[in-house]
């Protein structure tokens, strides 16, 4: 293969890499902040668990200092019971216990059943806290990752620098001006193999003759249709030797 063209190809390999790369790290911050907006979706369920178990405290609470009262109101009223004098304020009197009691006995359920909810809203909040741990967990190792992640990328495009430079200084200078030219107008992809009688970049048919020259790789041929500069992948075969 011509030197130059062997040149060109890793060179194109190098920036191609290279994009992938710079395109990974400028993908992290993203990452980073999906890693975030997870241990804030954790602990916004966890506060909320707590708060729901704040709430239901109050309303418990409520509840309790309303059947005290009841209760008493119903102490009270059995005690005047004693006291009346008359059929009338006898049954007026009944009527009064028996709403009393109706009202204890639904506070009674009614703190009973709050009681029970307290049971479940204490276990969600203790699970809630485990989904906050584990999560927080399972993100420090992502990070850790991501970190290692980008370091080795930046690592690699650092690599890759100095090994293009020294890529492009071996390289004539039309040449090297003729692949920065390449790049900049065909979006990063100056090189591209020949196969099938194809530019496998821009995928047009190439004339016989021209496609049977690229695959001896002994000399720069430019795709007549896109311009990039055109390899064969592998050996020439019989069909490709140039007339003697």
């Amino acid at each position: 293969m011509l030197p130059e063209l062997d040149r060109l190809i890793r060179l194109q390999q190098l920036d191609t890499a290279t994009a992938e790369a710079q395109e990974a790290i400028e993908g992290i911050p993203t990452e980073r902040a999906a890693l975030d907006a997870r241990l804030e979706t954790r602990a916004a369920d966890l506060d909320g668990a707590r708060r729901r178990v704040s709430d239901h405290r109050t309303a418990r609470q409520e509840a309790e200092n309303a059947l005290a009262q009841v209760q008493a109101r119903l102490g009270r009223y059995k005690d005047q019971l004693m006291a009346v004098k008359t059929n009338k304020e006898y049954h007026a009197m009944q009527a009064e216990i028996a709403a009393a009691e109706g009202d204890v006995a639904r506070l009674e359920d009614q703190v009973l059943e709050q009681m029970l909810q307290a049971d479940e809203l204490t276990a969600a909040v203790a699970a809630a806290e485990q989904a906050q741990s584990d999560e927080r967990t399972a993100v420090e190792a992502e990070r850790a990752a991501l970190e290692e992640r980008e370091r080795a990328l930046t690592a690699q495009t650092e690599r890759h620098a100095e090994e293009r430079a020294a890529l492009v200084g071996d390289l004539p200078a039309p040449v090297a001006a003729l692949f920065d030219t390449l790049t900049r107008g065909r979006k990063g992809l100056a090189v591209a193999e020949a196969n099938e009688g194809r530019c496998m970049s821009c995928r047009v048919r190439l004339r016989p003759q021209l496609y049977n020259d690229v695959r001896l790789n002994r000399t720069l041929i430019q795709c007549e249709s896109c311009q990039r500069i055109l390899y064969y992948r592998g050996r020439p075969d019989v069909t490709a030797q140039q007339p003697s």
